[in-house]
């Protein structure tokens, strides 16, 4: 991929980069729900405030993706983004936009989050754009994170395709200074004519085989921008074929590139044949380097395994099969491998996080706790969120952390096995993201369980963006939902208040049917944050 051309220079994170570049395209619209590596994508398009383009956060990463195939209907750029479970959420609309092509350049920007640092798995977004047979761009820093953005936009509306650009966390949330270009107006198309978008049968058939036979247009678009061979200098017969981030470890190991063995930089995907069968030839070892899944490696591997070149990674051992790929253990495979590398410094102690002081949740989990004493033998299914940390000491107040909306679904299902008391707890932005439609199965059949809504009028656990609805809105939504108004209770979460919480719970978790409690106080760092808006709105 060529650099970019000389332009305003900015220091930007990954994810500020993938955004700037989306405004710089032209777009006219972005689209997501809040994740860790991901947020920082909305939040930067949203401060930039540029008039045309609508940036608010969707209810959850289907209804983002479906508002950015609309937009894109209409013959509008749009950027959805996500984090890599939030695919799993967007997996419909996203494998379908494939049959249904689209119409103004959309782009999918997915953090992935090898290592677990803040989410339930370390799934790699590489494998939903191979099922989808959707082209993947991955970039090994924020420079080339801003042009591919650019190009995935020009590449989508020339395939006629949605474009994925597959970032991770190291990159997300890392700043380097990016060269930007000069920005592209917006120039929508008219809105989509035809059949393709219906995806009755007798269309999807018609859809899916265009898909197909796009594939070879697919991998000419990626290969134009996709790897990067370096000759490197002669060793022992060892070549190495990096994958996006990958490609700055390698070079942290090597000064810059000084005494690199030959290598490959793999940007894109599908992968470029004529680069691996090239790397592949010339080598007697080949170290696969990608963070996340061994996607390459088991792609070049063959079955059954080949014996020339050697394939070494994640599947031989040579590095960790789970986990985040590190400068420490790339340098530590490629001196297994007999190449010699530089020392670095060791890493920083890592901190477990924790509740904040005077978090609301604190609040209500201890009276959680006191209540299940009082009804022992039950258990809390809980959700994603800050109050997943009262798994950890001292609280130890929940049972179960599966995905966003599980907590309800999970309980209902304990209930209907025959565990009293069965409780969920669930923030209020996950509950409007995906809680909703398990209590309208539990309200339906008026199932033995307590569902603790934790209202603190903020998504908190990513830096405080707006939740759909809290407070009386809340609450209206719960009762819309079928739960009886007797059976509806609101409590306060305050030490002051936690006898009359606990008590609350225990009536709650006595009583043969459903029931919600919704825990109301705004959580204190987001209380902060708008002291903080009101005394600048009051000096302006």
């Amino acid at each position: 991929m060529s650099p970019s051309s000389a332009g305003p220079r900015e220091l930007l994170l990954g994810d500020e980069a993938v955004a700037l570049a989306a405004i710089h395209a032209g777009i006219s619209g972005a689209f997501a729900y809040p994740g860790t590596p991901s947020t920082e994508i909305l939040e930067y398009i949203q401060r930039q405030a540029v008039p045309g383009i609508s940036a608010c956060w969707s209810t959850n990463e289907k209804v983002a993706y479906e508002e950015a195939l609309g937009m894109s209907y209409a013959g509008h750029r749009a950027l959805v983004s996500m984090k890599h479970v939030g695919l799993n959420v967007a997996a419909d609309p996203f494998m379908n936009s494939g049959i249904t092509g689209v119409n103004g350049g959309l782009v999918l920007a997915v953090a992935d989050d090898p290592g677990m640092h803040s989410s339930q798995n370390e799934q790699d977004s590489r494998i939903y754009a191979r099922f989808a047979m959707l082209p993947c761009l991955e970039p090994c820093d924020q420079q080339m994170a801003y042009d591919m953005v650019r190009q995935a936009f020009d590449i989508s509306e020339r395939l006629g395709l949605p474009v994925m650009v597959r970032l991770v966390t190291r990159l997300a949330h890392s700043r380097a200074v990016v060269a930007t270009k000069e920005p592209r107006p917006p120039d929508p198309r008219p809105p989509a004519e035809g059949r393709a978008w219906i995806l009755l049968p007798v269309n999807a058939r018609v859809g899916y085989r265009r898909l197909v036979d796009r594939q070879v247009e697919v991998r000419a678009a990626v290969a134009e921008l996709g790897c990067s061979r370096r000759e490197g200098a002669p060793g022992n017969g060892l070549a190495v074929i990096a994958a996006g981030i990958a490609w700055n470890y390698l070079l942290e190991c090597h000064l810059g590139g000084e005494e690199l063995p030959p290598s490959l930089r793999v940007s894109g995907y599908p992968l470029c044949e004529e680069g691996i069968a090239g790397i592949l030839a010339a080598a007697e070892e080949v170290l696969v380097l990608e963070d996340g899944y061994p996607f390459i490696e088991e792609t070049i591997q063959g079955f059954p395994p080949r014996d020339r070149p050697r394939i070494r990674g994640r599947l031989d051992g040579t590095l960790p099969r789970t986990g985040e790929l590190t400068p420490d253990l790339v340098r530590a495979a490629l001196e297994r491998a007999g190449h010699e590398v530089r020392e670095v410094e060791g890493p920083v102690a890592p901190r477990p996080p924790v509740l904040c002081s005077g978090c609301p949740h604190a609040d209500t989990l201890e009276a959680l706790n006191a209540a299940m004493r009082a009804v022992p033998g039950g258990r809390a299914f809980s959700d994603i969120g800050c109050y997943t940390l009262g798994a950890l000491p001292p609280l130890e107040a929940i049972h179960t952390c599966v995905d966003m909306g599980a907590s309800i679904g999970m309980a209902v299902g304990a209930a209907r096995a025959g565990l009293r008391p069965s409780l969920a707890v669930i923030g209020d932005s996950t509950f409007m993201h995906s809680g909703m439609t398990p209590l309208v199965d539990a309200a339906r059949e008026d199932t033995p369980v307590t569902i603790i809504i934790l209202d603190n009028s903020t998504v908190g656990m990513t830096g405080g963006q707006p939740t759909a609805a809290t407070g009386d809105e809340l609450r209206r939504v719960v009762a819309g939902l079928g739960v009886p108004e007797e059976h509806l209770r609101t409590v306060v979460p305050l030490p002051k208040k936690r006898e009359e919480i606990t008590r609350v719970l225990v009536e709650e978790m006595n009583h043969p049917g459903v029931s919600v409690v919704i825990a109301s106080r705004t959580c204190v760092q987001e209380a902060k944050r708008r002291a903080r808006r009101g005394r600048k709105e009051a000096t302006a």
